[in-house]
């Protein structure tokens, strides 16, 4: 028997830490989740400094892929402890491929598949384990495992969806701060000596360029710029705890057009992770809960949470969706209608796939709308700086000529 120190969240969502009696660290993990406890980090006694790993992570592709050829090599009647030494063979990524053979060892040795995944929670979470548990349990693991990379197959189309509508606005605001600040900060002073030999009278406009200019070669332009960035990191920290990520979530969703998008997206992970859950065999219960937890907003997370509550203490689904003032109208309806005909998941997967749709659209109309604004800032931006330069020199031409 060994002792191993934890570290997780209990049913409440509350960390907890303490220790654990048990002779393999599989072992542990499955003690405490019977516990309700959901393990985060784990760790033997006496044996928690490891060497850091760098690199070591699994993206969601190479998952979604791996999930893909699992289904197939079990679907084909190969053994599992053969699937997952093929797949492993085949990894490009060393971390995920340490993971297979240590997962492949589980297994040989006796454990079932979910608990051998169980201590890897950074690459096969919560929602995953739970459905390939219930895939063992029915004897249907392939169908899981199809009905598990469609799913993370779908949310990777949306994560990119959401990242590549990003990546446009991001780069012309950068460009465009990044050509103002190199005007203002390299450009303007040789301007400046410029007018100050000639005796020019400046105007206007071109006094403040030039007391903008002065300000960023100032010390003072490096302390806004490192408020800046102090900001962001406080930001980020602060995200980090309950009450931030709750304020921040909240602001969020309040922001017009892109919270209308944040909440689309939260209805399509809901919907889409539910409704593959409950098509699994997963019980409703735990279903809620781990929906609640995969979440990616904490405002969406607590509704969630007193939703599956409510349902604990005997109520249905669809009122306490309605109560939460999240969710529109039609999800709530589309639920109502699949407690009454018994075809639950079959509605939350056409919601999931309204919704991402949904998205799609919303976030090509932002784009749409976006496009212009950012040509005419970066065009007003730098042609004002430039046309402000160049007016006392059409001042002194105009008197030269006269």
């Amino acid at each position: 028997m060994a002792v191993f120190a934890y570290q997780g969240t209990n049913r409440a969502g509350t960390v907890v830490k303490g220790e654990q009696m048990a002779t393999t660290k599989a072992e542990a993990t499955n003690i405490l989740r019977r516990q309700q406890i959901n393990v985060t980090k784990i760790s033997e006694k006496g044996k928690e400094f490891t060497m850091p790993t760098f690199g070591g992570s699994v993206s969601a592709k190479e998952l979604a892929i791996f999930t893909r050829q699992f289904s197939v090599m079990i679907d084909a009647g190969l053994p599992l402890v053969q699937c997952l030494e093929l797949i492993a063979n085949q990894q490009d990524n060393k971390h995920f491929q340490k993971i297979l053979h240590s997962v492949r060892s589980a297994v040989e040795g006796g454990a079932t598949l979910s608990a051998a995944m169980r201590p890897h929670i950074k690459v096969f979470d919560t929602l995953y384990v739970n459905m390939i548990e219930a895939g063992e349990t029915g004897g249907i693991l392939d169908t899981i495992l199809q009905r598990l990379s469609a799913y993370i197959e779908k949310n990777v189309k949306l994560k990119s969806a959401v990242k590549s509508a990003l990546i446009y606005p991001v780069s012309v605001m950068g460009i465009a701060v990044g050509v103002v600040g190199l005007l203002l900060w390299k450009v303007v002073p040789i301007f400046a000596k410029l007018f100050e030999g000639l005796g020019v009278a400046l105007p206007t406009p071109t006094k403040i360029v030039m007391n903008l200019s002065a300000f960023v070669g100032s010390i003072y332009g490096a302390m806004v710029v490192v408020v800046f960035v102090g900001i962001i990191i406080a930001l980020k920290v602060w995200y980090a705890t309950p009450a931030g990520r709750r304020v921040i979530d909240t602001v969020m969703l309040k922001i017009p057009v892109i919270g209308m998008i944040l909440r689309k997206i939260a209805v399509a992970r809901f919907t889409r992770t539910l409704g593959t859950l409950i098509s699994s065999g997963v019980p409703i219960l735990e279903g809620l809960d781990i929906t609640a937890r995969t979440s990616g907003n904490a405002v969406v997370e607590e509704a969630l949470m007193k939703v599956r509550a409510a349902v604990e203490g005997g109520r249905n689904l669809q009122d306490p969706l309605k109560e939460t003032e999240i969710f529109p109208n039609m999800v709530v309806q589309m639920v109502g209608v699949g407690e009454q005909t018994g075809a639950m998941d079959a509605m939350l997967s056409k919601v999931a796939d309204f919704y991402e749709d949904e998205v799609d659209a919303a976030i090509k109309n932002m784009l749409t709308l976006m496009e212009p604004m950012m040509i005419a800032f970066l065009g007003v931006a730098v042609g004002g700086i430039v046309i402000s330069l160049y007016l006392p020199l059409f001042e002194l031409i105009g008197k030269l000529a006269g």
